[in-house]
């Protein structure tokens, strides 16, 4: 489904009419919102699940989308109920679209157990998939001034998983957790709740029971070494780095991370001057590997995350 005429494509398929490629946040958005309304009724949605979530991570010296905007006006500013396996109303899921049709700050697959979905893709490309026909929504988008092009699959059909299955975050890895926690007087826990975006904890062994009762559905897990008190040698490593992400610890107790690249660097000074502790968590070739690693599984003891991120 999308806003550009099939008329207006050259021999090579490139699109070649006047329409912008942005979302215009107005009637041309409403009648994308209007048109996948049209087709989950059809098809007698009355839930999606969110999978495969990603969110815009804090970059360091990049403001963050305001609180009232994107995923986080949907979630709450901490993107609770935004994770792998969240079920959410057709409503709720129409401004899940909005957000992703203007790219203010989150993306993910919509998915009804096999019978529908919805994926929004680049330049305002949307994909509809209904096991069922839909051909009065398809009326509907016409009638809208959109253009329902039939096609075998959408594009961004998730592929199947690579390697072997994850770990799952059973008692016998938190069990690893508290130990490596009581040998190394403490470790650090990433929460990744969302595919570019993790919320960190400091662990001594006697937090472990607490924080696991507190994490978010399917988050996939890794632990790392604790925080350094080194600050010089922390500020060193990082000015050294091309891109990295530095995770430090206020003077209190609460734990922040954002990316950085080199042109950040002037930045670092500043954010570890107040800092207690920090580290450095390197991507590519100079990623450190964790002690453990681990998905939440459901209820059931199983894992449905389909990518750890």
């Amino acid at each position: 489904m999308t806003k550009y005429d099939p008329a207006d494509r050259d021999e090579h398929d490139r699109y070649t009419g006047t329409q912008d490629s942005d979302c215009d946040h107005g009637p041309v958005e409403a009648a994308y919102l209007a048109a996948l309304a049209a087709f989950a009724e059809e098809a007698g949605i009355t839930e999606l699940t969110v999978r495969d979530p990603e969110y815009h991570g804090a970059e360091l010296g990049e403001q963050r989308p305001a609180e009232e905007e994107g995923m986080a006006a949907l979630f709450r500013p901490d993107l609770t109920g935004f994770h792998d396996g969240a079920t959410v109303s057709p409503a709720v899921a129409l401004e899940m679209v909005r957000v992703m049709l203007r790219e203010s700050g989150g993306w993910c697959r919509l998915e009804s157990d096999g019978r529908f979905f919805v994926h929004v893709g680049y330049d305002q490309y949307s994909y509809v998939g209904s096991a069922v026909p839909v051909d009065r929504a398809v009326a509907r988008t016409a009638a809208l001034g959109l253009f329902a092009d039939r096609i075998t699959a959408s594009p961004y059909e998730p592929e199947p998983a690579a390697g072997p299955a994850p770990r799952a975050a059973d008692d016998a890895f938190w069990a690893e957790t508290a130990g490596l926690a009581a040998s190394r007087d403490a470790v650090l826990l990433q929460e990744v709740h969302a595919g570019n975006s993790a919320r960190w904890h400091r662990l001594r062994a006697a937090d472990v029971p607490g924080v696991r009762t507190r994490l978010t559905p399917r988050a996939v897990l890794h632990v790392r070494p604790d925080l350094s008190t080194d600050l010089p040698g922390v500020l060193a490593a990082a000015l050294a780095e091309e891109y990295a992400e530095l995770v430090w610890q206020d003077g209190g107790s609460r734990i922040f991370a954002a990316r950085f690249d080199e042109r950040d660097h002037g930045l670092l000074p500043g954010v570890l001057a107040g800092a207690r502790a920090a580290s450095l968590v390197g991507y590519g070739q100079d990623a450190a590997d964790p002690l453990l690693s681990a998905v939440l599984p459901d209820a059931d003891g199983v894992v449905r995350v389909r990518r750890p991120f």
